[in-house]
């Protein structure tokens, strides 16, 4: 896949074998960053909204979006926050629980991309993690049909209570089985759904998915999820677990 880098205000190239570049998008008077990579002929797009004091360098999210990229999905890492947010947020976490201020730059980066002439009609997806799954949820809810599917991995659905009977969008709730008070709380919002949804327990995980193969079989679900959501395959029901 041939790569462009650019740091100011960015157009992206597209070549015939896509194209992967750092994008700045707007959102209100400032500017937040992101990675955009589209492999050729993508099914769709999936966004990606990072978990507490994290940004779009988390090893974990990257890797995720490589093995989409591989399934043909594109994915924009987004850093949800500014540098000096950031460096605000690591002193005090005034912005990572912050919901409604992340739900607004996520919704900010949505409204980018589905004015950019790149997205080239593909359905668009989310990818939350911790505090970031809430805003992924709350988002989904917002934009109502406009996004097509959602996973969540060791994410914190209860920050998104009040958004999670509106959401339409089919979701996956992926959760370590030894991550036992989060797991808890994804059993309860998995309740709460009334979309297409799943519980899928990775056994052995903890909250990071450090374990050996975790990380591997959040990656293998989430792209399985986004190519049969994103190319709106029929899922006959929904499932507590898998």
């Amino acid at each position: 896949m041939q790569t462009t880098l650019e740091k100011t205000k960015t157009r992206l190239r597209e070549p015939e074998d896509g194209f992967s570049g750092i994008v700045q998008i707007p959102a209100g008077p400032k500017h937040i960053e992101g990675v955009w990579t589209m492999p050729a002929e993508a099914s769709g797009i999936v966004l990606f909204a990072h978990g507490s004091g994290s940004s779009r360098h988390s090893r974990r999210n990257r890797f995720v979006a490589s093995k989409l990229v591989d399934a043909g999905i594109g994915t924009l890492l987004l850093d949800l926050l500014t540098s000096d947010e950031e460096t605000e947020d690591s002193g005090d976490a005034r912005f990572r629980f912050d919901i409604e201020f992340l739900t607004d730059r996520l919704i900010a980066a949505t409204r980018y991309v589905q004015n950019h002439p790149f997205k080239n009609g593909n359905p668009l997806g989310y990818f939350g993690a911790s505090t970031g799954a809430a805003a992924a949820i709350s988002a989904a809810s917002i934009l109502d049909g406009e996004i097509t599917a959602v996973v969540s991995r060791g994410g914190r659905p209860d920050l998104a209570y009040g958004h999670l009977k509106s959401v339409k969008a089919p979701t996956l709730l992926i959760v370590g089985g030894h991550d036992e008070a989060v797991l808890q709380l994804n059993r309860d919002a998995y309740d709460q759904l009334r979309c297409i949804r799943r519980l899928a327990v990775v056994p052995g995980a903890t909250h990071l998915f450090e374990e050996p193969g975790a990380l591997e079989k959040v990656a293998e679900l989430a792209a399985k999820w986004f190519s049969r959501h994103l190319a709106k395959q029929p899922e006959p029901e929904s499932s507590p677990t898998i």
